[in-house]
């Protein structure tokens, strides 16, 4: 037997489409995984196909129809190295190269990037690293460091800028620290910090009243942690509050919210994700109802949010978080000695000009400008994507394009606050203008981290982190673990690739046919399925809570000028600890049909129990 051979596994319907004695194309993926189903996109239609592997000519059965063609769906390399595929489709050949790699390499760059950005602190080295090492294991056979090289600055790094998304949260970003420079000089911040703090008087009440804001901002998780972390960064500064714990509370509000509140920017990608789902399988089934059933299942996102009033109110910490918060109220050092926020200092010494006495008003009219034109934003923009009609809010902003609205309230955010601080004749207009660069250059940094976080989610979808996560754990459970299992999965890929995306666009067409075909699945209203939804939502976010390379995480740490290792440092125990209880008391019983509120008061319970048992006083309690 050639050692070369490849086991082929096809899932197979008749077509023919289009006449294959005119030339035709296959497509395959130019990197593959030992072991891991890929497909084969065929340009024409026929009836008389022949696939030929390294020589070995493969029996087949039927094929399956495509818009683009012909598929040959789960084609699966038995070993690594180079194959030549020739497809013999009515006598015409057609030839394509794949290689194949295993599948453990395709989890060593975000691994490397991971623990060296834990190691050495040195974030912005420790995601070139694992680019790098990626891009060495596209080129195949070769491993070239320095072809490596040459592909990580010219075509990942290209890749990553030229998104539209990304470049639109790069915009965003900057615009939005533009706005902060210009209410900073102007005064407007001092002026908010001196409007609240007579209520907002103490650590405890510091960190609610930032909790707060943030389940307001519900609508968009970029939203929330830039204006939160922007906003109470000073308060917290002044009540002695660490940096660390700033950017915990305002990454806590944002994802973990976002992707189970009732009307959000991310609703629609993932009702379209589940919609999809039900298409395939023939269920006619509304995807909004399902979603709101699996709320109560998403038990990480859920307890997420409740566990920072926990820590909060109960005036308790544990791990690093508790060092941090000494350091702060002991020493009044909210940064450590020799921490690398990701917030330029000469925005963070941006101060009014002497004799300029600010008011709150210049910072509120802007943020509220932001808001305004979000809501309005999301509201015309999803308009103009649905069409004429009635519909329901939650339909309108799920329809809108979210990074397009963000660039418009960011824009209209920085110009009332312009104005604002033209017309009270706080700056002038060359004043204006600095304070804007000024605040757009403090963003540099985190642009830089953002930027170098894509690419290596762009290397990760290459080398298929996620199919070989997902392949590694799918056979390994009794139908009622499957919510468990799929939490475990779900974590371990946003985590490993830093995107919550990603991770549902994975999973969900997967794990919900497999849920609704199981035995002792029973529909679509099952626990099992259910659960499952709801693990893939929440499972998702722990990534993007936790993860070093999560756009969010790193969001957090700009808004809240924190060094983002420390941030990362700080916050994963509280992750974990939410994770381990969810899991625990939440995800496995849910497939034995247990009722996912009392999973959540339970969680809710251990939390308690666990920061009052782990956790020790900061302060004496006010």
């Amino acid at each position: 037997m050639n050692h070369r051979r490849i086991v082929l596994t096809a899932l197979f319907c008749l077509s023919a489409v289009v006449s294959a004695q005119e030339p035709f194309s296959v497509e395959a993926p130019p990197l593959v995984l030992k072991g891991i189903p890929f497909d084969l996109l065929i340009s024409a239609g026929g009836q008389d196909l022949t696939l030929i592997a390294d020589g070995d000519t493969l029996s087949h059965g039927e094929i399956s129809a495509a818009p683009e063609g012909l598929r040959i769906a789960d084609v699966i390399l038995s070993v690594t190295g180079s194959h030549e595929l020739h497809v013999v489709l009515d006598g015409v050949v057609a030839k394509t190269a794949v290689y194949s790699l295993p599948g453990l390499v395709s989890i060593l760059p975000p691994l490397l990037a991971i623990a060296l950005a834990i190691m050495t602190r040195q974030v912005i080295l420790s995601l070139f690293a694992g680019i790098w090492i990626g891009a060495v294991f596209t080129l195949g056979g070769s491993l070239n460091p320095i072809s490596g090289l040459l592909k990580t600055m010219d075509t990942v790094l290209i890749r990553a800028l030229s998104d539209p998304d990304h470049a639109s949260i790069i915009l965003f970003t900057l615009i939005l620290g533009g706005m902060v420079g210009i209410i900073s000089r102007s005064g407007g911040t001092e002026g908010i910090v001196a409007a609240i703090s007579s209520r907002l008087s103490t650590r405890r009440s510091g960190q609610m009243g930032t909790w707060m804001m943030g389940i307001l901002i519900f609508f968009d998780d970029y939203s929330n942690s830039l204006l939160v972390g922007n906003t109470m960064r000073p308060l917290t500064d002044k009540l002695k509050i660490s940096r660390e714990k700033l950017s915990y509370v305002v990454d806590s509000t944002s994802a973990p919210l976002a992707s189970i509140a009732l009307a959000s920017t991310w609703i629609g990608y993932e009702l379209g994700l589940i919609n999809s789902s039900f298409d395939s399988m023939g269920i006619d089934q509304s995807a909004y109802g399902t979603f709101l059933m699996a709320i109560p299942y998403s038990f990480y996102s859920l307890m997420a949010l409740v566990m920072v009033p926990i820590i909060a109110l109960s005036g308790r910490d544990y791990g690093p978080m508790l060092a941090a918060e000494r350091r702060a109220l002991t020493e009044g050092k909210v940064l450590r000695d020799g921490a690398k926020p990701l917030l330029d200092e000469e925005l963070s010494a941006l101060m009014a000009p002497e004799g300029v006495q600010g008011h709150w008003v210049t910072a509120a009219a802007p943020i509220m400008a932001m808001l305004i034109m979000l809501a309005g934003g999301l509201y015309v923009d999803g308009m103009r994507a649905l069409g004429p009609g009635d519909y329901l809010w939650r339909d309108i902003v799920g329809a809108a394009n979210s990074f397009v609205v963000l660039i418009w309230a960011s824009t209209a955010g920085a110009a009332v606050a312009g104005m604002a601080a033209m017309a009270g004749r706080m700056l002038n207009l060359g004043q204006t203008v600095d304070a804007f660069i000024v605040g757009l250059k403090a963003m540099v940094v985190g642009v830089i981290i953002l930027t170098l976080a894509r690419g290596l989610q762009i290397i990760t979808s290459d080398l298929h982190t996620a199919d070989y996560i997902f392949h590694l754990t799918a056979d390994l459970f009794d139908p009622r673990l499957l919510p468990a299992v799929t939490f475990i999965t779900a974590a371990l890929i946003s985590f490993s690739t830093g995107t919550s995306y990603g991770t549902m666009a994975i999973l969900i067409p997967v794990v919900l046919p497999l849920a609704f075909n199981m035995p002792g699945g029973g529909g679509v209203e099952s626990p099992i399925l259910l659960g499952s939804l709801g693990a893939i939502l929440s499972g998702a976010i722990f990534g993007d809570h936790c993860s070093p390379i999560s756009d969010t995480t790193v969001l957090s740490s700009i808004a809240s000028g924190a060094d983002h290792i420390d941030h990362v440092r700080t916050q994963l125990p509280y992750g974990l600890t939410v994770a381990g209880v969810t899991l625990a008391v939440g995800y496995l019983p849910a497939g034995f049909g247990w009722n996912p509120w009392i999973g959540n008061l339970l969680a809710l319970g251990l939390l308690i129990g666990i920061v009052l048992k782990l956790g020790h006083k900061t302060e004496v309690a006010a």
